[in-house]
């Protein structure tokens, strides 16, 4: 079985992900906006065939509600739970509800006009 060849907008997507360190996360949306582009799905598509991980650290990544969101294709169970860990590992931490505990671990890309994510 053949992977399919990665796309330039992947490799955008990819490269701009590369530049959220450890310890933060950035949503869809905003990584979306870094990029000019209009879709947070396609954003999404492209981290859930990301074959770079964790180089590409798509983990790092979620929802605009400041939620998880997805990974590895999933968006609940082991694979969410996955995600949470590796965040905690990085000193991310996420409320009884889901949502991250400190809105100042959004990472903010430079020389980008930001929305306040989750609000």
């Amino acid at each position: 079985m053949n992977a399919k060849p990665i796309t330039p907008f992947q490799q955008r997507v990819y490269a701009a992900l590369r530049h959220v360190p450890a310890g933060c996360v950035t949503t869809y949306g905003l990584l979306a906006r870094h990029l000019g582009c209009r879709s947070a799905r396609a954003v999404g598509q492209a981290l859930r065939r990301n074959p770079f991980a964790p180089e590409v650290p798509c983990h790092r990544v979620i929802a605009a509600d400041l939620r998880l969101g997805g990974f590895c294709g999933a968006r609940a169970g082991a694979q969410i739970r996955r995600k949470q860990a590796l965040l905690a590992k990085e000193g991310v931490a996420f409320d009884a509800e889901g949502r991250l505990v400190e809105k100042r671990r959004v990472f903010g890309f430079p020389g980008k006009k930001q929305v306040e994510p989750g609000g």
